[in-house]
């Protein structure tokens, strides 16, 4: 079995290096950062449709451009490592994952093309405050087309034209949720923007009076296709993170490299050397995690689930440890405003918290693996 990306891949991750290097360098997360009128690069986003990126994994009979998922993983992990201020994570790996996971083939011929073409921004409404995401905690309601409810905090939830809101259609259990598609900016729907620790990446309170919505997929299978949907997005999210470790990791070496003390470059102190060293073994055990995640996304393997659980839990804690020991290799200049390692280190805290959490997923990988052993 190869996990290393062919030749064409390789090709495509390049192109996508040059492209956000020139466009998505760490100044256009400080534009955001730094006005609060704007939730996310305008211009950049039209770019990046224009690439074909938001349609990658969309067929070419809904306006995409047919690629596989592992080409997916290549383009996330240059956009975690540019720290691209756009809302890619919820209208293409949740939106369109959600519609071509449990569209039918209206649904799909509506909101395809235009997820496509960028024209559209999707989201995914499951969180309603603090906490571990459980069917248990869905109070939101969908009865006779109208839903009811509040969800809190939803990246990109101010931003998005529809929204795909995990509801509650019945009393009680796993059999009671449903997926539901909502027009965001149709009557009974109030938005409000909602602080987090990386505001490049923008987050909201929805609050639903009586909306109207329509079911995607069967009813009562709301949280059997968030699984699968959350499966896929943790992959794309591992590699972003992955990216992301890969960026702290260089910029701390340079820092390292470029920065004198008594004499000598601070990376040649041993103290120095064992922070960049402990970085690297993280992000490689991430890295192996993540590309086998790619494979099992691909091929849809019947492993999923444990891959995406281990990517997610590998490549957060790599994330979190690059973006931390990256500001501590700076030093003093490591906690300014100035210097991006800030940067880096909102971003790890923000997508550490996403989909539920890394504590959500490491006790799904310790039950699934405790699953696997029993049998």
């Amino acid at each position: 079995m190869n996990f290393e990306f062919s030749d064409d891949q390789r090709l495509l991750r390049d192109q996508a290096r040059r492209f956000l290097d020139d466009n998505a360098s760490p100044r256009v997360a400080r534009t955001i950062l730094d006005d609060e009128a704007l939730a996310y690069d305008a211009d950049l986003w039209r770019s990046i449709a224009e690439l074909g990126w938001t349609g990658a994994i969309i067929p070419e009979e809904y306006g995409g451009a047919g690629m596989i998922r592992e080409d997916l993983c290549v383009i996330a992990e240059e956009l975690g490592r540019s720290l691209a201020p756009t809302p890619f994570a919820s209208s293409v790996y949740l939106a369109t994952e959600a519609l071509l996971i449990a569209g039918d083939e209206d649904q799909k011929s509506r909101y395809l093309p235009e997820l496509a073409g960028g024209e559209a921004i999707g989201c995914f409404a499951m969180a309603e405050g603090v906490g571990i995401p459980s069917p248990a905690t869905v109070k939101t309601t969908f009865q006779d087309g109208k839903l009811s409810g509040v969800k809190k905090p939803i990246l990109d939830g101010d931003i998005a034209d529809f929204a795909i809101v995990v509801a509650r259609t019945a009393e009680a259990g796993d059999e009671s949720l449903s997926l539901v598609l909502v027009d965001l900016t149709a009557d009974g729907v109030r938005r409000e923007m909602v602080s987090t620790v990386d505001p490049t990446r923008s987050h909201a309170e929805i609050t639903f009076d009586g909306a109207a919505g329509e079911l995607l997929g069967a009813t009562g299978q709301g949280w059997s296709l968030t699984e699968k949907i959350f499966d896929r997005a943790a992959i794309y999210l591992a590699f972003e993170q992955v990216g992301g470790a890969q960026a702290a990791l260089d910029m701390a070496v340079d820092y390292a490299q470029n920065r004198f003390a008594f004499g000598r470059a601070i990376g040649s102190f041993q103290a120095i050397k064992h922070k960049l060293v402990n970085i690297y073994v993280d992000l490689e055990l991430a890295r192996a995690n993540a590309y086998y995640g790619a494979w099992a996304v691909t091929n849809d393997a019947p492993d999923l689930p444990v891959a995406a659980a281990a990517a997610r839990v590998s490549a957060s804690e790599a994330f979190n440890h690059a973006a931390r020991e990256n500001i501590q290799t700076h030093g003093g200049m490591g906690f300014t405003w100035e210097f991006d390692c800030h940067l880096y280190y909102r971003r790890a805290k923000q997508l550490s918290l996403a989909l539920g959490g890394e504590r959500r997923w490491t006790d799904r990988l310790i039950t699934m693996l405790e699953q696997r052993n029993a049998a």
